[in-house]
């Protein structure tokens, strides 16, 4: 009874997300064969699923490219996110040091540096993961380094008392707090990752999503351009789905007050 009841749990959670998702394809599909909207416009519903199983685009080959670089852009970017929202909260000399020099990253456009990143590293994979993780990793240090520094001073106090060396203070009290903090920079890396792929295949790419989102607005396909668009959120909501389930897992008090 239990399993069934939490697939019941979880399907009825989900279920809002679900009817607005069905509302806005139904909405879409309507004003298309009302207005008689022209396909390279607006596509339907219908015409974007056609170009996604009836089309000889390499669907799996490109979603494959896709989702390695937005998935290595979104690790890199917690990785180094976290290491230096540490070192900041470790030690106020690091934080001095390291926080006049991300701002100036991150006020960077990047827009402007992604073809500069290009140009010094090649066309390829590794550089879409390095732009991604460009775009999302400010988040995670900032988030990151307040999550560890704003402790309620009374459990720190308490370490004292004990006299807990400052290694132990960190891991028993300062990171536990941090969860929360990092769990929300993470969502926000998973989609920011996103960007940062799409982005890096725009300005140079021969395969991934991008690269056919590109190519098939040149040669007014639009009904695959939305369909590679369509596959890139897909692969986006899952990377953001995976980080919401790993933390329910990991640090279920950290997500929605620990329900």
């Amino acid at each position: 009874m239990q399993p069934r009841s939490t697939v019941m749990s979880t399907a009825l959670r989900h279920m809002p997300s679900v009817l607005v998702f069905v509302a806005v394809f139904a909405a879409w599909q309507l004003v298309v064969s009302v207005f008689g909207v022209r396909e390279y416009i607006l596509p339907s519903p219908a015409s974007v699923w056609n170009a996604l199983v009836g089309s000889d685009v390499p669907w799996g080959k490109h979603m494959w490219i896709t989702t390695v670089e937005i998935v290595g852009g979104f690790v890199l970017a917690a990785v180094v996110g976290v290491l230096l929202g540490t070192a900041i909260a470790w030690s106020d000399t690091a934080a001095r040091a390291l926080m006049p020099f991300l701002v100036f990253v991150n006020t960077l456009p990047k827009v402007a540096i992604a073809p500069l990143i290009l140009l010094w590293f090649g066309y390829g994979i590794g550089p879409n993961m390095l732009i991604g993780a460009i775009i999302g990793f400010f988040s995670v240090v900032i988030n990151t380094a307040a999550g560890l520094s704003q402790i309620d001073q009374d459990m720190i106090d308490l370490g004292r008392v004990f006299n807990a060396p400052k290694w132990r203070v960190f891991v028993k009290i300062r990171i536990p707090n941090a969860y929360p903090y990092i769990l929300s920079a993470l969502k926000i890396t998973a989609t920011s990752s996103v960007v940062g792929a799409i982005l890096g295949e725009f300005i140079a790419s021969q395969a991934g999503l991008g690269y056919v989102i590109i190519t098939s607005q040149s040669s007014m396909n639009t009904p695959v351009a939305f369909a590679a668009v369509a596959l890139v959120s897909v692969i986006g909501l899952t990377v953001f789905g995976i980080v919401a389930g790993l933390g329910r897992v990991l640090a279920p008090w950290a997500v929605d007050g620990g329900r």
